[in-house]
């Protein structure tokens, strides 16, 4: 099997693939996962047979770790948004921030509602509200439109169960440790979603979208557009009722207690078992338990679900190809030389994912595909445990959120929907997840010195 400079050639040069073949060819990141796969296995001269169990493994490997959590996260955010729950959600944060600070709601809301929603969608679902309160609060529309797009991206990035953070964390072998992950990702996202509220505040707000002043939505007449909405508590119950869950199980198993009710506990802060609850959950919200919400809404969250178990399935075995080869060995030797150490050791992970999003575009390709590559290097450097590993994936997500521009389907929702030319959108949008990016590497980076 070919080691040493080659073999880094030969996984750089399957990365370009992904990016080319994605971002140029525009070829499905499923099928460009596998065939990288394939072919840095056998350009490294693994057996051929090797290579199709590495692949079969690792798909499967990933699946088994993520899967149905994938699929119950899309189900409770299809639910969420049908219902009518995330306006309800928009409704109260509003209450409890006040019209006066109306970009800072907006941050907060899209923050709340992205964690089960995909970024793309929240902003397409909050769009005519943002539309409206901007008016009442007679604030630029483009200041709306950051503050709102930003604090969607945070937790997008950072925070499971959005299904990129979790993958990343599959990916590494960080699944057990999806408690401490969410509560860092909150902790990183924090400072990550003010960033962007003041590019809003500082910036966005200078730039006039034409037609905004004409616009005569009211936002009592978008409110009443969605009828009569769940109440507060049954439109957070299917967001917060799995995060306490799978909290709560890792605080049990982090002090060692044992015994049935302690088995219990762990029992009920799985992953899967939290995310099911959390569907469950969200069936109060539903107007009706007929076919239509029971099969349909549950069945296009499940539809929504298919292309991400893929791009994410095929990730997975794009890195268990790359851990089969000697790159392990081959890192390890940079690592005892003492080029890589320390905090800035984040820098790394940070600086592929950045690369990544920049190029193909995709957040969530370039989480999957960054936590694949950087898997093999991380026993090798002596990074384990629970708080280490989460820092590692705070900083793949912060690299996946910087930048995201004309390549990236999220930068065009957010240009259409707010009405902004293109190069207003790169004064607003792009820059706004530069300066997120790097705060929430920084903020890394900082927990990492106080924490490791």
């Amino acid at each position: 099997m070919i080691e040493g400079p080659l073999l880094f050639l030969i996984i750089v040069l399957g990365v370009a693939f992904i990016v080319f073949a994605t971002a140029k060819l525009k070829l499905h990141p499923f099928l460009t996962l596998l065939v990288a796969a394939f072919g840095v296995g056998i350009f490294s001269g693994m057996p051929l047979t090797d290579v199709v169990s590495a692949v079969n493994d690792g798909f499967g490997g990933l699946m088994g770790y993520i899967g149905i959590v994938i699929v119950a996260g899309t189900i409770i955010g299809t639910i969420l948004e049908k219902s009518g729950a995330a306006i309800r959600m928009a409704e109260t944060v509003l209450r409890v921030v006040g019209e006066k600070r109306p970009q800072l709601a907006m941050s907060i809301i899209g923050s709340i509602v992205s964690i089960p929603v995909f970024c793309d969608s929240g902003y397409v679902i909050l769009s005519s509200l943002k539309k409206a309160l901007a008016k009442r609060a007679k604030v630029a529309l483009a200041s709306m439109a950051v503050a709102l797009a930003t604090g969607l991206y945070a937790t997008h990035t950072l925070v499971p169960p959005t299904p990129g953070p979790i993958a990343a964390a599959g990916n590494i072998g960080a699944s057990d440790y999806l408690g401490t992950i969410i509560l860092i990702g909150a902790i990183v996202a924090i400072p990550t979603i003010f960033a962007g509220y003041l590019w809003a505040t500082r910036v966005a707000k200078n730039i006039e979208i034409e037609g905004e002043h004409d616009d005569h939505i009211d936002y009592d007449e978008v409110i009443k557009q969605f009828g009569d909405l769940p109440s507060t508590t049954k439109s957070f119950a299917p967001i917060v009722l799995p995060i306490l869950l799978i909290g709560l199980g890792s605080v049990v198993k982090f002090f060692g207690w044992t015994g049935g009710v302690a088995e219990f506990f762990i029992f009920l802060g799985a992953p899967v078992v939290a995310l099911i609850i959390g569907i469950f959950a969200a069936f109060p919200l539903m107007p009706q338990l007929n076919e239509e919400t029971l099969t349909k809404w549950v069945g296009q969250g499940i539809t929504d679900a298919a292309p991400i178990l893929l791009i994410t399935g095929a990730g997975g075995a794009f890195g268990s190809v790359i851990k089969a080869t000697p790159v392990a060995s081959l890192i390890k030797g940079f690592a005892d030389g003492g080029l890589l150490n320390g905090a800035l050791i984040l820098l790394i992970p940070f600086v592929v994912a950045a690369a990544l999003k920049s190029a193909q575009g995709s957040s969530t390709a370039a989480l999957v595909v960054t936590s694949s590559l950087i898997a093999p290097m991380l026993p090798t450097m002596g990074i384990e445990g629970a708080i280490p590993l989460a820092l590692v994936v705070m900083a793949i997500g912060a690299g996946a959120m910087t930048v995201s521009h004309v390549n990236d389907s999220y930068f065009w929702v957010v240009t259409e929907f707010s009405g902004m030319e293109v190069t207003d959108a790169y004064k607003a949008q792009t820059m706004a997840t530069l300066v997120q990016g790097i705060t929430a590497i920084v903020f890394s980076i900082i927990l990492w010195v106080i924490l490791v």
